[in-house]
């Protein structure tokens, strides 16, 4: 039995590669109790501001055997998105890196059901559900029981040869499977530059981002006018924020990800200060159709732009 479920986690993996995923590791499924406390902390602080849903579920989203009880395992793969270029990042009008592109949850979520197809062709069907942001399960801390990295000081996942600069994309799957150990080291010692380099001071303490005052959550999920002290915040971005990445050291390893649908438009490429200062809604469809920046719509896009020329005058 234990040789049948090392062969079929090594098909995953190997699996999980050809499809083009940096890195694959298998957990076994249960509670979250390290984290439980962390979390439903976070929350009760009111960390997670406007953000509702994140408060909704909380039991399952620290068990996924109460989301789903015949989970055994979870599959975690991580999939690049670090770009070529990263002009975007770095305009008068910033868009963070991982919106450069299409919707990622569509592109990896055909890949993992591709890896799901994978194991069925090999032993039949299993019990399998495929999960990218659109469930209440905690990725990070999945990635972390997998062997697959550590949680930085600002809260994103770190691994030593590609960064941080990834999605994760999960399989909860009722199959018994041969784990990986968690990785137990924290490697961001006694570096704080992701701390310091926050302008608006989110990151209260290591690993925790008060959201009230994150330009991400500011510049994406916040709807409606900006909150008082906060309209002079955004330092230039109208879609989130890769400044405590970028300063990251562990990011030096980051290499261009092969994903031709995570490269943005030429169009997206070529756009100048006047461009963006005059988008009208018509060139934002025809921009961000399809794109991550599409939920937060041309409102919330303008809202953010304007803003940001009101700063400069």
């Amino acid at each position: 039995m234990s040789a049948e479920k090392d062969r079929i986690s090594s098909l995953i993996k190997a699996s999980a590669k050809n499809l083009g995923f940096d890195a694959c590791g298998i957990a076994m499924a249960g509670p979250l109790l390290k984290e439980s406390h962390i979390f439903r902390k976070w929350l009760k602080d009111g960390n997670h501001a406007g953000m509702s849903y994140m408060s909704r579920n909380v039991d399952k989203r620290l068990n996924p055997v109460l989301l789903n009880e015949w989970a055994c395992s979870v599959i975690i793969v991580l999939y690049n998105y670090y770009p070529t270029d990263s002009t975007l990042s770095e305009a008068q009008h910033k868009i963070s890196k991982y919106a450069y592109g299409k919707d990622y949850h569509e592109i990896i979520k055909k890949k993992l059901r591709g890896l799901v197809d994978v194991i069925e062709d090999e032993i039949g069907e299993v019990m399998a559900r495929v999960f990218v942001d659109s469930a209440p399960v905690l990725e990070k801390a999945w990635a972390v029981k997998c062997g697959l990295g550590w949680s930085g000081k600002n809260s994103c996942l770190i691994n030593k040869e590609m960064g941080s600069f990834f999605f994760i994309g999960t399989i909860i799957t009722n199959l018994e499977l041969t784990y990986d150990k968690e990785e137990l080291g924290e490697y961001c010692g006694s570096c704080t530059r992701c701390i310091d380099a926050c302008p608006n001071g989110a990151i209260i303490s290591p690993g925790i981002i008060d959201s009230r005052k994150c330009i991400s959550y500011l510049t994406i999920e916040h709807k409606g006018d900006l909150p008082e002290g906060y309209q002079d915040k955004l330092n230039d971005w109208i879609f989130g924020c890769d400044i405590c990445q970028d300063v990251c050291p562990w990011n030096r390893v980051s290499t261009p990800h092969t994903e031709p649908a995570f490269n943005p438009l030429p169009q997206l490429s070529r756009m100048s200060k006047p461009d963006w200062e005059e988008l009208d809604e018509k060139t934002f469809n025809e921009l961000f159709e399809g794109t991550a920046v599409e939920r937060t719509g041309y409102a919330g896009v303008k809202r953010n732009i304007e803003q940001g020329i009101k700063n400069k005058e």
